[in-house]
């Protein structure tokens, strides 16, 4: 087993500064692991590799670079696959926290920390795939997701695919709706509920407020509140993106895949893949 950390900065821990294209709150929520991954277990786990089969049917892909990697929950078990996989994220602590899990599974992962925005990191290295995972594009302003997606494309190789994953925007500005609700979750005696409050900003972005509380006995004993600030990007948009920059065989899938992504304009959550096309 080899995981290879490497900080990318010249002080350490600026990674883990607040981005405030993600809200000032970001830090404590992308800090607090013990809630990040409270509903993974190796059902999540299972589920996310069935994803991954699903994509990768059919396609040739040996290495992938996941530009918002988190904690590893979405993009670990491609390694189980047979996958090369290397990452990058923002927030040092949750790379530390993908470090500790593919340890804890004897999985080999290269991590850096990064903006996905800025991929200098990875210098002149081409992968089969370049995925961003977990919603992550919609943390930053529109005009910032389409030079991110520049900084994937020039690190996906001739004939290879470039991922991502992300929330119906079409659809929550269409319905908006204010309420978003979790079943329960049990650990032990204790019963963890999830909600989500959207509030709708004038400049078009989001804040999600996110409430857990903590039951024992019929009794909230603890509670923790986190914002996330987002910025809604339509989908006609992002795929004019992928053409422009020369991909072809763009795909959709439900996320997770094995779900059929079934009528674009209501489902939840969809997954795109597209490949890029090789110069003659």
């Amino acid at each position: 087993m080899y995981i290879a950390t490497i900080r990318h900065g010249a002080v350490k821990g600026a990674c883990a500064l607040v981005d405030t294209e993600r809200g000032e709150h970001m830090a404590s929520f992308y800090d607090r692991a013990d809630i990040y991954d409270l509903f993974e277990d190796e059902n999540s786990y299972r589920a996310y590799g069935k994803h991954w089969e699903t994509v990768l049917l059919g396609k040739k892909v040996k290495t992938m670079l996941d530009v918002s990697i988190g904690s590893g929950r979405v993009t670990l078990p491609v390694v189980d696959l047979g996958v090369e996989l290397s990452g990058s994220d923002l927030s040092e602590s949750m790379l530390k926290n993908c470090e500790k899990k593919a340890r804890e599974r004897k999985q080999k992962v290269t991590l850096k920390c990064s903006d996905f925005r800025d991929l200098s990191c990875w210098k002149n290295q081409t992968f089969d795939m370049v995925a961003s995972t977990g919603n992550s594009l919609a943390y930053v302003s529109n005009e910032d997701v389409l030079k991110a997606l520049e900084q994937m494309d020039a690190h996906v190789s001739e004939g290879g695919y470039l991922y991502f994953d992300t929330r119906n925007w079409d659809r929550i500005l269409a319905e908006r709706p204010r309420f978003y609700l979790y079943n329960p979750l049990f650990d032990g005696d204790n019963r963890i509920n999830v909600i989500q409050v959207w509030d709708y900003h004038a400049d078009n972005s989001m804040t999600f407020n996110i409430l857990y509380t903590f039951e024992k006995d019929n009794r909230i004993f603890q509670k923790e509140k986190f914002e996330e600030h987002y910025f809604p990007i339509s989908r006609n948009l992002l795929l004019q993106k992928l053409v422009s920059l020369g991909y072809e065989n763009i795909e959709f899938y439900g996320f997770p895949a094995q779900y059929s992504a079934g009528d674009m304009d209501k489902v939840e959550w969809y997954t795109v893949v597209a490949k890029k096309k090789r110069t003659e």
